[in-house]
Parts: structure tokens; sequence; C-alpha cells
């Protein structure tokens, strides 16, 4: 829906707007950085305000098709920050009854939360990383966050590794041929019968 309200032709608008009214009532201390973003995108109001909307756009895809999870939870913290830095003033400026602090910071906790989330829990089957990283060897790189979670099929058979049949093998199995004991069991059979 974020993504959806940066196409709107009042976004484009206001934008600029909205960035150098951020600064208005800030710590003079921050002036500096506001100045600085307010000229890097003032030249190029319409560029920057269609790149936000492109890149929310692509997180938007990529968070519902489960696209490159680590490449797109990181940038969405990025693209969060900034935008909590600049557009939304870092929530403030902070007054006596201040109580917003913004919406871009719950934003990066919640990606924060998904990063967290990935590494715990592995592949998922229902992401789109999981049939790519079956066809591309190094894909997981951009998908799993820890090296132990990149095999795709933990993600198709989670439970395979979990339930290996124990009783059958109750200690390490030794190397070398394994001696066929059909045999000698049938010619001890063979030899009690006589």
């Amino acid at each position: 829906m974020d993504a959806v309200l940066k196409w709107l032709p009042g976004f484009r608008g206001d934008y600029m707007d909205t960035i150098m009214g951020e600064a208005n009532g800030q710590p003079g201390w921050t002036k500096p950085w506001f100045d600085f973003w307010t000229n890097v995108q003032h030249p190029y109001t319409t560029f920057f305000a269609y790149l936000v909307a492109v890149l929310e756009t692509l997180i938007a895809v990529a968070l519902i098709i489960g696209f490159a999870r680590k490449i797109t939870y990181v940038g969405a913290i990025v693209l969060s920050m900034l935008i909590w830095g600049t557009a939304e003033g870092f929530g403030g400026p902070y007054t006596s009854g201040s109580s917003d602090i913004g919406t871009a910071i719950i934003y990066v906790l919640v990606f924060v939360a998904l990063l967290s989330f990935s590494y715990d829990e592995g592949p998922s089957r229902y992401a789109v990383d999981t049939w790519l990283e079956r066809r591309i060897s190094w894909w997981h790189w951009l998908a799993e966050v820890g090296a132990h979670n990149h095999h795709p099929d933990s993600a198709a058979r989670p439970d395979t590794a979990a339930h290996t049949d124990t009783a059958a093998h109750p200690g390490p199995v030794p190397a070398g041929p394994v001696p066929d004991t059909s045999r000698s069991d049938s010619l001890a059979t063979s030899h009690h019968s006589h």
C-alpha cells in the first residue's frame, strides 16, 4: 500500500516541500544533513520522487514473492532509514508532549525482525528464492541469512535431517566393506539342523 501511494500525483507534487519542511524546527546541528539532501534532490525532484516509488515497489514485489530476501531486507532497512532521516525528519522535531517517532523507523524494526526470522528459520518453501537456489548455485548468497541455512532441499523437506533412523545405526558406522551376515547366518542354521 505504501508503494501504491508513492505513485499518486500528490506524492510527486509535495515531495520536495515535505523534505524541506521537515528541516524546520530541527536542532541546529542537523542543518548540514537536511541542507545536503535538499541540495542534492532539489534540481531533480521528479527523478527522486519516481526513484522512491520504484524502489518501494520493487521491495513490495520482492516481499510478496520471496525474491532475494536478504538483499531486499537490507535494502529496505537502508531506504527506510533514509526516509526516516529526511522526509520524516527523524520523527521530530521533538518537543514537550511529542509521542510520534514516525513510521519509517517502524519499517526498519520490521525488516530487522524479518532478517532475524530468516536466519532462524532458514529457506522458505514458498519463496521464489527456494526455486532459484535449486537452479543457481550462488543464489543463496542473495537470499539466505547465514551459511548454514542455504540448502534449498531443507525447505522442501524440513524433517529429513531431524528424523534419521537411529535404531538402524546406533553408533558410528565403520569404514570399509560391510560383511555379508546373511550367508553366515544361513550356514549356522544349516549346521545346527544336522
